[in-house]
This record gives C-alpha cells, structure tokens and sequence, in this order.
C-alpha cells in the first residue's frame, strides 16, 4: 500500500527524491546556521550586557535625578531598556533565560541580594528587573529579546536558491530518463522484419550499456527471424516441385474416387505453399521504398478492380491528405482483408477516415459469421484457424490475416478486429504516415 502513495513515472520519483533530499538538506543547512546565529548573538548580548548594564546604572546613579531622563534614550539598546520608576511589579519571573539575565544584571550592580525581576509578556517575551539607585530612586530595566533581524535581501536569495534546486533537479532527471524514453520508445516500435534502426549509443555509462544491449537483441532478433523466414520460405518452394509432379500424375491416372480425392489434397497443399511464401515475403514489407499516394485515388481505384471482376464491394468515406506509405505492402493489408471479407459473408464495405490525432482510419466491415470475442487476437496469429466457420473446407490456411498483421506492422500501423454491431467482422488498420501535404 505504502508504494501507491509514489509517483508512477520514474522521472517522479526521481524529481521527488532529489528535490526532497536536496530540500530537506538546505533546511537542515538553513537551520543549523540560523541555530548558530542565534546562540552567538546570545552569547554577545550576555557576554555584553554585564558590561552595558554597569555602565548605564553607574552613570545614571551619578547623575542628579533631574538630569536622568534626557539620557535614557541613549542609553536604550535593541533588547532592552531603561524605566526610570518601578515598573510593573506583578507576576514571577518565567524562563531560564530571563533567570540568567535578572543574574547577570545583579553581578553587575553589585547587589548583595537577588533582584526582584518578574515576567510582564510571554508573547512577545518580556520581562523586568528592578534596581533601587544609590538615592532611593527605582529604576527597572525592561529586556525585551528580539529575533535576529533579518537582512530585506535574504527572502529573494533563499527563493533564488530554491528555484536553482528545481533547475538542477530537472536537468539531472532529464539527463537520467531521457536515453530511457528513447530506449523505450525504440523498444515499442521493434519490428525487425522492417529494419528497425539502431538507437544512437552514448549518456550515462549505464544507459549506454543498455542500448548496446538493445541494438544487439534487436539485431540477433532479426537474424533468428530472417533465419526462420528463410526456412519457410525455402521449404514452401521446393515443395512447389514435387508437388507439381505429383498433380502432373495424379492427372494422369484413370478417373476415380481416389483420384479425386488426391487431386483435391494436392490444391490444399499449393495453396498452403503459396500462402507459406506469401507470408515470408510479407516479413520484408519494410524494405518497399515509400512513395507519396493520393489515399482516397487508390483505394478507389483497389475497389474497383473488385467490382470489375463482379465482387461487391462498396467504398465510402475520404482521408483528404496525400500520404507516404509502401503502396505494394498497403494494397496486399486492404487486399486481404477485402478477400476475407468476400470470402466468408460474400460481400465488403471499406471505409476510410482521418481520425483527431492525425491518423489515418481503414475500415473493412463485412456481414459474415464473425469470429468469437476471445479470438479476435489469436486469428492475427500465423496457422490459427476456426474451426467451426473458417476451417480447412472452405481453403482458409490461417495465413491471410497473419500476413495482413506483419504487413502492417512494416507499414508501422496496427491492425486490429472487433466484433460488428449486428453482426459480422469489422476490421480496422490504423495507419501512422509521414504526411507530405504540410
């Protein structure tokens, strides 16, 4: 529980961790110097009003008592000063200080008896000590402690020195996470397959070290995949061969059931081949040069390739920016998930829109069976498929959506499914573009 009450950032909790160390430190060097100040201006005004007092009380016992009075003003300190009269008489003395000083007074007028003293105010402090002169005249001396004065220009300092506390704070925090925000934003948009560049090595010895890390694993996770990638594809083409061989005598035989039936297990096969190599090449959908296309023109003119060729495909909507994207790489997404579409509910809606924050919205909508809500991620996966609508009968290979997926992913958008309202599947591509019409 105790570790909700942080920040959930590390840049917030680095800035409330030095801020407060930072803080609570130049408090504690602020107050131990003002401790001080205030012991040795105690000691002073002891040490100096034993001396002062004797001073004072001598010259004015040596004066006539009516020559005292013009005399008191000058005599008068910050701390304390002088009444001729008795003063104020109630109350006891409160304080140790007040005890030392009425002693002091009395060391320096020689008086062989305590002096009376009694505390008047206890906010602000104020007390008097009361002395009899050498004709019978009262006199009191009134101390009234003072805080240190302060100098008008140490509030500014002290506020200048807490805003430099910020400063430095900020700068050592951003010089702490900000390799890590890069090094967290390349780890979001690793894609290996689309030739992920290398972050810049250099900051601290630690998050340089990190980095070299991170471009290591990305590089070894591109090799295994290329490596894989190579495997399929190699394998999905020389199967291509014999397969082609084994058609070529199947097609041969006399007709039969058998026959029929080999046949059929064969088409299955080249189409498992060839949608195994369509999904490796999709893995390099990220080597295609970028070209600046007019989205709505072609995604029109995709829409009507379909309708020449009889498929019912409807297109609405309008993006209204030139964009740079991989044509090739985005006309295979769209492409297959129109196919998929048409295959499984017998027609397609596509939409296009430019969203708020800039993205760009491709929306494949279809009126088919539909996929369970707790699959919807896994048909993305390579070779998932579902068996109660979309299984081997129907010629699916569970390749089609991973394909869309990788390519996608090159394309640096995300692809997404959700279940229609009413029914069937509503595919959306979120596209990210580098705009060039600004």
């Amino acid at each position: 529980m105790r570790w909700r009450l942080l920040p959930r950032t590390i840049a917030s909790r680095l800035y409330l961790i030095l801020f407060a160390g930072l803080l609570l430190a130049y408090a504690l060097s602020a107050g131990l110097l003002f401790y001080e100040r205030y012991s040795t201006a105690t000691t002073v005004m002891l040490s100096s009003l034993e001396q002062d007092v004797a001073t004072s009380v001598a010259l004015l016992d040596s004066l006539p008592a009516d020559k005292r009075a013009p005399w008191l003003p000058q005599l008068d300190r910050r701390t304390y000063r002088y009444i001729l009269g008795p003063g104020q008489t109630d109350g006891e003395l409160i304080g140790q200080r007040a005890h030392e000083v009425t002693r002091l007074i009395g060391e320096a007028t020689h008086a062989k008896q305590p002096l009376p003293a009694n505390t008047v105010s206890t906010s602000p402090e104020r007390y008097q000590v009361h002395l009899t002169l050498s004709d019978g005249e009262p006199l009191t001396v009134e101390v009234i402690p003072a805080p240190i004065p302060v100098a008008q220009w140490l509030p500014v300092v002290l506020v200048a020195q807490i805003v430099l506390l910020l400063l430095c704070t900020w700068l050592a925090v951003r010089q702490v996470t900000r390799p890590l925000a890069r090094l967290a934003s390349a780890a979001e948009a690793l894609n290996p397959g689309a030739g992920g560049q290398h972050l810049q090595e250099g900051g601290p010895a630690e998050v340089a070290k990190a980095v070299t890390a991170f471009n290591v694993m990305q590089d070894r996770i591109a090799e295994h995949l290329k490596e894989r990638l190579q495997i399929l594809a190699a394998i999905s083409h020389d199967l291509q061969t014999p397969i082609t061989r084994m058609r070529l005598r199947s097609e041969a035989m006399d007709e039969s059931p058998e026959r029929d039936k080999l046949l059929d297990d064969l088409g299955v096969m080249e189409h498992l081949v060839r949608d195994g190599v369509a999904y490796a090449r999709s893995a390099h959908g990220g080597a295609e040069a970028a070209m600046r296309i007019d989205l709505d023109a072609f995604l029109d003119s995709l829409v009507c390739d379909y309708q020449d060729v009889g498929k019912p495909v409807d297109f609405r909507g309008h993006a209204g920016v030139p964009l740079l994207t991989r044509p090739h790489a985005l006309r295979r997404v769209v492409g297959n998930l129109i196919d998929n579409a048409i295959k499984y509910a017998g027609s397609a809606e596509l939409e296009v829109s430019a969203q708020a924050d800039g993205a760009i919205s491709i929306d494949v909508l279809d009126r088919g069976p539909g996929i369970p809500e707790a699959e919807l991620d896994a048909v993305l996966q390579p070779f998932y498929r579902l068996e109660a609508s979309r299984n081997r009968d129907t010629g699916g290979t569970g390749l089609g959506l991973a394909i869309a997926q990788q390519l996608a992913q090159a394309l640096g958008g995300q692809l997404t499914l959700h279940a229609r309202a009413g029914g069937g599947l509503h595919a959306r591509l979120r596209l990210l573009p580098v705009r060039t019409g600004e």
